[in-house]
């Protein structure tokens, strides 16, 4: 009689969550190839099929439906029960699996590094994306976010510093533009627009005491990647908008120059999150340990 393995139920739950082969086989480490094979040999031994497929779209058949609903509470107890064993390991082992937006996978770098040389038996896992996610559907272990967008129900550790946006120019650029005064001046002057993961367009947020302002800015460009748009502004394109860290070092050496600085204050750093779990990994604790020691540094 057919037995499937544990990973063979672990990708139809992956799929299933993802909506996706090629994401599910990512987040699982393994080809999309490898990951439809398994699938089909699976729906084979069982009989039915667990997925309708098109060139655009995956999604549940009733029997898959069923199949999850069954499975799931299941996968899950089996996999508490593994951490439950993990979490009496002495050495840290195994792999985390960390989400962040891209600036904040920059900025915890110096952090994961340093964990992985402490400790050479664990494997980070880190995926970098601007949406927000569930870490706990989506299969992570720790999520990094702006302290206002951790969800309430997860423990929170704070990275210590603060964040800071920043407007900036180039030199070339401010030779043959005048420098904003206040966000409204904005409206006049070609800027580096940028697009949100969900589509949207974002609108330049400001604040200065009591007054706030939310600029929709126009400009021959639009990115959704910072490294682009920093080379936009380098280059003279327009006025950009970024995280204060993103180009800091640009402003330091003079290639950008900052403005509207009065309308830029600081707002709520980083945080590592992770739901309350009864067994964490010796990893995870380790991880956690870590950053704690981290923020400490970063605020004294």
């Amino acid at each position: 009689m057919y037995k499937p393995a544990l990973n063979d139920l672990d990708a139809v739950i992956a799929i299933s969550r993802r909506g996706s082969f090629r994401a599910a086989a990512l987040d699982l480490d393994m080809s999309t190839t490898a990951l439809s094979n398994a699938i089909g040999k699976l729906e084979a031994e069982l009989g039915v099929r667990l997925f309708n497929r098109t060139t655009r779209s995956v999604s549940l058949t009733d029997a898959g439906r069923l199949f999850v609903e069954q499975v799931s509470p299941a996968l899950q107890d089996i996999h508490s029960a593994v951490d439950a064993v993990r979490s009496q390991q002495t050495t840290p082992s195994g792999t985390l699996r960390i989400n962040a937006f891209p600036t904040a996978a920059r900025d915890i770098a110096p952090l994961v590094m340093a964990f992985l040389h402490r400790y050479p038996q664990v494997h980070i896992d880190l995926v970098t994306e601007g949406r927000l996610v569930d870490i706990v559907a989506d299969g992570f272990d720790i999520g990094v976010r702006v302290a206002d967008l951790v969800p309430s129900d997860m423990i929170s550790v704070s990275l210590g510093q603060p964040q800071r946006f920043a407007v900036v120019g180039s030199p070339a650029y401010f030779a043959q533009h005048q420098k904003p005064r206040v966000p409204p001046d904005l409206l006049n002057l070609p800027c580096i627009r940028v697009r949100l993961p969900n589509g949207a367009l974002y609108r330049w947020r400001f604040e200065k005491g009591s007054q706030t302002a939310q600029i929709d800015v126009s400009g021959p460009v639009t990115l959704d990647e910072a490294s682009l748009a920093r080379t936009a502004a380098l280059d003279g394109i327009g006025v950009g908008f970024f995280m204060e860290q993103d180009v800091r070092a640009d402003i330091e050496a003079g290639r950008l120059i900052r403005v509207l600085e009065d309308w830029t204050p600081p707002f709520a750093g980083l945080c590592l999150y992770y739901p309350g779990r009864r067994n964490p990994s010796a990893a995870h604790k380790a991880f956690i340990a870590m950053a704690r020691r981290h923020a400490a540094r970063q605020a004294a």
